[in-house]
């Protein structure tokens, strides 16, 4: 759940630091924001992807014990 927080978190970083490129004229800041962006949006998977397999993991070892 962290991981994803924090991806959702650095997406939004990213998507501010782009359009703040994007008005000023700055390519180097939207370049940066874009990246920071695309990272946050892989760290949001990775961690959606975590939580999944704990779920799935958490519902076999309940199934198993009953």
């Amino acid at each position: 759940m962290k991981q994803e927080s924090r991806g959702k978190l650095a997406k939004l970083k990213g998507r501010v630091k782009e359009a703040a490129g994007v008005l000023t004229g700055d390519e180097k800041l939207e370049r940066d924001g874009a990246r920071e962006r695309a990272a946050g949006a892989i760290q949001e998977s990775v961690g959606k992807a975590r939580r999944k397999v704990g779920e799935l993991v958490t519902g076999v070892g309940k199934a198993i014990k009953r």
